[in-house]
């Protein structure tokens, strides 16, 4: 299983990366999905994730807006993969996993780190699961 590291890297490039690797066949954990960030200015960010999501559905019938910044992570990995539900892209959203912070199970394996964001304006994906 590969270990990615999330911390500092922009989520678009992390979804990217792994959805070529699942497609391969390797199993990957990305771990501090909480301090991966989205480039771009922080108030227009929120407000089209909020209006994206309020957009889709109501508070009773769903569906549910992701809070958790692991599950906004696993979801930008999905867009990326070919139909989610169907085949190869089915098998390859079976392996990955998403974490908010180390867990357990991975200390001691190698980490793999993507190359860092650019110091630009940006927002952590933790802050999107935030109320305004």
């Amino acid at each position: 299983m590969k270990v990615i590291d999330g911390k500092g890297i922009a989520m678009g490039r992390i979804a990217s990366h792994v959805a070529k690797e699942l497609l391969k066949g390797a199993e990957i954990a990305v771990i501090n999905c909480n301090e991966a960030i989205i480039t771009g200015n922080k108030k227009t960010i929120k407000e089209e994730f909020w209006i994206e999501r309020q957009r889709v559905g109501t508070i009773q019938k769903g569906p549910k807006i992701l809070r958790s910044s692991d599950r906004i992570v696993k979801r930008a990995i999905r867009g990326m993969l070919p139909e989610h539900r169907f085949g190869r892209g089915r098998d390859a959203w079976k392996r990955v996993k998403c974490y908010v912070g180390m867990p357990k199970e991975l200390e001691g394996q190698k980490i793999e780190s993507l190359k860092k964001t650019k110091k630009l304006k940006s927002i952590e994906v933790q802050e999107l699961g935030k109320r305004q």
